[in-house]
């Protein structure tokens, strides 16, 4: 039996979603907007770090993602040993699965990095839904875009230095997925790998490490077992635009 349990609301579930990450699904969302969605009778799911979420061809929802950060893996050449695999990043705020919106037999191999509570919809009412209420759809199309412009910038650029796209990759996860240390002026990351990052930037994992290495050294980042904290965001994004030294 799968570990995956459904979750009564949790409190801030009835909350205006204005703590979710820029760019998102939920923080382009009107409070009213947020409240005709909940009012459909969505409730959060909870799944366990490194469990998967069903978005097979045989799966019916769409999931938004309240709270944690998943790896989606895509796989256009076919699954296999040594095939090219297209590796993604969500966090908080994403809506995931949304091929399921226009074909049912879309499928995308989705990990939870960490403990992950989800909304799961279920794609034909979310279709009747955005058809009902044009603000959420605007929303929705929004958050999509802000989405591609942002994998452009963060995994496209494979004619830059590695250090840069490491330093990118890391800068966008503290955007989506980090968390500000109340204790102190820096930002966590927790879930991705080092091989992870890899793997989303289509580099060698010593290639990824060397660079994290060069970040620690100058006391930019700390790596731990899927564990990133960044002790300077503002450095951290002046490696990612290519500069050499904070």
């Amino acid at each position: 039996m799968p570990s995956t349990v459904d979750t009564a609301r949790p409190p801030d579930l009835l909350l205006a979603p204005e703590n979710q990450p820029e760019g998102s699904f939920l923080r382009w969302l009107a409070a009213e907007d947020w409240c005709s969605l909940l009012r459909t009778g969505l409730h959060g799911r909870a799944f366990a770090r490194d469990e998967q979420l069903p978005i097979g061809p045989a799966d019916q929802d769409v999931y938004i993602i309240w709270d944690g950060v998943v790896r989606q893996d895509r796989f256009p050449l076919g699954a296999g040993e040594n095939v090219p695999t297209v590796t993604r990043f969500r966090g908080r705020g994403q809506l995931v699965g949304e091929a399921k919106l226009v074909t049912d037999d879309s499928a995308v191999r989705t990990k939870c990095l960490t403990g992950t509570v989800v909304i799961p919809c279920r794609a034909h009412d979310f279709n009747l839904h955005l058809r009902k209420r044009p603000a959420v759809q605007r929303a929705l199309l929004r958050s999509l875009e802000d989405r591609n412009r942002s994998d452009e910038l963060v995994y496209t650029m494979a004619t830059r230095p590695p250090l840069e796209r490491v330093s990118r990759l890391l800068a966008h996860l503290a955007d989506t997925a980090g968390r500000p240390d109340p204790r102190a002026d820096r930002v966590r990351i927790t879930g991705p790998s080092q091989k992870d990052l890899a793997a989303a930037l289509q580099l060698a994992v010593s290639t990824t490490e060397n660079a994290i290495r060069t970040l620690r050294y100058h006391g930019i980042v700390e790596a731990g077992y899927r564990r990133f904290v960044v002790h300077d965001v503002d450095a951290l994004r002046h490696r990612a635009a290519g500069n050499a030294h904070p």
